[in-house]
Order: C-alpha cells, then structure tokens, then sequence
C-alpha cells in the first residue's frame, strides 16, 4: 500500500483576530485576501483512515482545546498538497505534525527542517502528486515561502486501516504537543 508519507532520508539504513476555538480542515478554510491574519500556523498532516499515519491530525484536535498565543492558527491539512499552498504562503513560522517514514523505530519523535526531509536525486512528482515539500518548493518559486518550517515527524507503529491511534502512538500525542509548544515560544 502506497503512503503519504514524509520520507526521512536513510542515514546509515494586521488585523488581530480572537485565538482559534477550533481546528479547521483544509477544505473549511476560507478564501484569503492576500493578507495573512496569523503569523503562525500549526499543521497537522496525515490520513486518519490509516491508523498512526493520522498522528498529525490528531495532534492539532487535541490542541484545539488549549490556550494558545493569539498570532496562532491550527490547520487539520489532511492528505492535502498543493491545496495547502495558500494556507502556507508568507507565515512567519509553520510547524508541520505528520508521520515519518525511513529507518527509524516505530515512535520515534524527530524535530527536521524540509532541507533534512528533501529527497536526494529523485525524479520530479505530476501535479497530482505534490507533498508538503513540494509544496513548499512551489511556494518558494512564487516568493511566498514561509519564513522557517519546522516538522515534528513520528515514526507510525501500525498504517493498517483503522481509525484510532495505536495505544503508542496515543501515548506520543503530549510529547508531540510539547515539541510544538517549544517552538510556538
């Protein structure tokens, strides 16, 4: 079965809005003016049909029910791609929650940049195909590319079919929440 995925590489193997009350999904997201109202947007990724590779997404429902500074959106991006690029474009920061892939030990928890991430001498991707960091790519040809994009990325446990968490992956999500956290200060 083909996963969204991030790849990890193989290393040896104006306006002032009220904070957000809710997560909303890429497809609920309004059309925007061309001005940003939130210089920080938590992104959580992933396919929640597919067991831990849905860890994004759950990450950023739980945090929907905290204070968070008021410069802070959250995003349920989905299995989005290029669809993310209006969403992405100009943010001071984007910090990106989504399962990793590589070889790592099911739960482990890496802060990257998408200059770790990038692949190394891979073929180009068809529109219908686009990640996050093509994604990103695009939003840099269009200078609009956010100013630091930091990904918390979680090796799954399971990416079999089902809609909850794996009991450890469970047990991740405060840790996760925490990384993100750190760098919304």
């Amino acid at each position: 079965m083909e996963s969204n995925m991030l790849q990890h590489p193989r290393r040896n193997a104006k306006r002032k809005r009220a904070p957000v009350t809710r997560t909303r999904s890429a497809s609920e997201r309004p059309a925007t003016s061309g001005t940003r109202t939130r210089s920080t947007l938590v992104l959580g990724l992933g396919n929640i049909l597919l067991r831990d590779e849905g860890i994004g997404v759950r990450v950023v429902q739980a945090m929907e029910r905290m204070a968070l500074p008021p410069d802070v959106e959250i995003l349920d991006g989905g299995t989005a791609g290029v669809d993310l690029l209006d969403v992405l474009a100009d943010r001071r920061k984007v910090v990106v929650i989504d399962a990793i892939d590589g070889e790592l030990a099911p739960g482990t928890v890496l802060r990257l940049t998408p200059d770790e991430l990038a692949p190394r001498n891979e073929p180009g991707v068809s529109l219908h195909d686009l990640g996050l960091l093509e994604t990103l790519a695009l939003a840099g040809q269009l200078n609009a590319a956010p100013r630091e994009v930091v990904i918390i990325g979680v090796r799954p446990h399971s990416v079999e079919c089902g809609l909850d968490l794996t009991a450890e992956a469970r047990r991740l999500v405060p840790q996760v929440i925490d990384l993100v956290m750190v760098e919304l200060k």
